[in-house]
């Protein structure tokens, strides 16, 4: 099993060549971060995953940079960040938002949903289209996207910051527990059978 997930994993040169990893530099190539421990796997899985419902941007860099941070396993960090993926995101982040929504006691349902979060109906004609379009928005784009994050802002960041939390405490949990299972399960196997 290790072997299988060690060929998987990217090569130590691989990764410090990265142009987003270069400024790691030599401390990126120490053995330990390389290394198959229980712990080191399990903090590199937890770290990763983390980074893979804080933010959606940066996901790799930020991980591999804590998990040197924190002396464990940097290329099951960078490879437990693809659990949320860009095809992943909005159910994720919509789902952070209603459970944010529903820890701070805000109305997330549709009819209090953000103009970003509706989706829009299409018109039955082009001619209905243009006589029932919006005016344009005259603000610039970073004004719009100010409304939009002070709209969405509070209950999707408690939302990631519960996600991220509680499913790197999760992978954590669970690599230690399939690490215990595989031990127990080699060394009775060797019991039965003298080996």
């Amino acid at each position: 099993m290790l072997d299988r997930l060690r060929r998987l994993m990217p090569t130590p040169e691989a990764m410090a060549s990265n142009r987003w990893l270069r400024w790691l530099g030599p401390r990126l190539l120490h053995p330990r971060l390389w290394h198959m421990s229980r712990r080191g796997v399990a903090l590199g899985a937890a770290v990763g995953v983390f980074f893979a419902f804080i933010t959606p941007i940066a996901q790799i860099p930020l991980s591999a940079a804590v998990s040197v941070l924190l002396r464990c396993n940097v290329p099951v960090s960078v490879v437990a960040t693809l659990v949320n993926t860009p095809p992943t995101f909005a159910p994720v982040y919509y789902g952070a938002w209603k459970l944010g929504g529903w820890v701070l006691g805000t109305d997330t349902d549709d009819a209090n949903r953000p103009a970003l979060l509706s989706a829009a109906t299409p018109l039955p004609s082009a001619q209905a289209a243009q006589a029932n379009a919006p005016a344009p928005d005259p603000r610039p784009w970073w004004q719009r996207w100010g409304q939009t994050l002070s709209e969405v802002g509070r209950p999707l960041l408690v939302g990631t910051v519960i996600f991220a939390v509680g499913f790197s405490l999760l992978a954590y949990g669970l690599v230690n527990g399939v690490w215990h299972w595989r031990v127990r399960t080699k060394r009775r196997r060797r019991l039965r059978f003298g080996r």
